[in-house]
């Protein structure tokens, strides 16, 4: 898979985008720039890219059950956001008494749970921590080791394994997870980077294979569950920092990058959003916050 096979989906560059998930509801892409406190939309079927400006950085967010509701990670609180009519409801602080963390990655598991880190904004010391805010609203931490910048976090097609990274360690973790309880066991070593290359977003697949942006490798990586590399998609921007299947078909692919802090070396293509069609693989409707109501 050459570069040339992913394009900008638009014209923007953007500082730190991440968070990238396909809202198979309200068929749009949807991702946060988390320099500047912005979730952006983009339709497909028309090429439009809208964005709301919110009153905290947005680290990462979670689809519920109702259309065009989020679950939000702001800075330091859990919040409910509607898309609609941006109303903003904050629902939990984060981590009140640690100064200088910051939510960072997350996803839902594959029972309705919000699954989350923190990262350390003062230096690298690991004291930011793995969190799961369950359906029925109760935060807790993760029994996984203390990071400095948590990332990578996703399940399993069955979700009984997390994977998840403190990516300065340029290490994916793994361990089995249960989603009722949010207990963890066998943490495991999945894969090992090139040392100066960075794990961030990651996504898996309908094969039960794990895709990851690798911050300052220029490439998205495809790893089979045994951990071995199967794929690579190389593009001109240095910092991937996110990874999602997307389109009716999830046989499309959304990448974010970032800009932030390259300075005068960033490129013509830093921070820009890619589309484009992956080498192998399809990806898995993303998990959604929440009991699901029956009609």
């Amino acid at each position: 898979m050459t570069e040339s096979d992913f394009k900008p989906l638009s014209d923007q560059r953007q500082a730190h985008a991440e968070g990238v998930i396909w809202d198979d509801l309200a068929g749009l892409v949807r991702w946060t720039d988390i320099a500047t406190s912005r979730l952006f939309a983009y339709d497909p079927a028309t090429g439009h890219v809208s964005e709301h400006v919110l009153p905290a950085r947005l680290c990462c967010f979670a689809l519920t059950h109702e259309t065009g509701v989020l679950l939000l990670a702001l800075e330091k609180q859990i919040a409910r956001f509607d898309t609609r009519d941006g109303r903003l409801h904050i629902l939990q602080d984060i981590e009140p008494e640690i100064l200088g963390t910051r939510a960072n990655d997350g996803r839902c598991d594959r029972g309705g749970n919000f699954v989350f880190g923190t990262l350390n904004e003062r230096g690298p010391e690991k004291v930011a921590s793995f969190w799961r805010y369950t359906h029925d609203g109760h935060l807790h931490r993760l029994a996984l080791p203390k990071a400095a910048i948590t990332n990578s976090i996703c399940f399993s097609p069955d979700g009984e394994t997390m994977y998840f990274t403190d990516s300065p360690t340029a290490q994916i973790m793994a361990c089995d997870y249960d989603a009722a309880s949010g207990d963890v066991d066998r943490i495991r070593v999945f894969a090992e980077l090139t040392p100066g290359y960075e794990p961030d977003g990651s996504t898996v697949d309908a094969d039960g294979f794990l895709w990851n942006a690798e911050w300052a490798a220029s490439r998205v990586v495809r790893y089979a569950p045994d951990g071995r590399v199967d794929a690579t998609i190389a593009l001109p921007s240095k910092q991937p920092s996110c990874v999602s299947f997307a389109g009716p078909g999830l046989d499309r692919m959304v990448i974010t990058s970032a800009h932030l802090g390259l300075g005068d070396k960033a490129g013509p293509f830093d921070g820009a959003i890619y589309i484009g069609t992956p080498p192998a693989g399809r990806g898995l409707p993303e998990a959604r916050y929440g009991h699901k109501v029956n009609a």
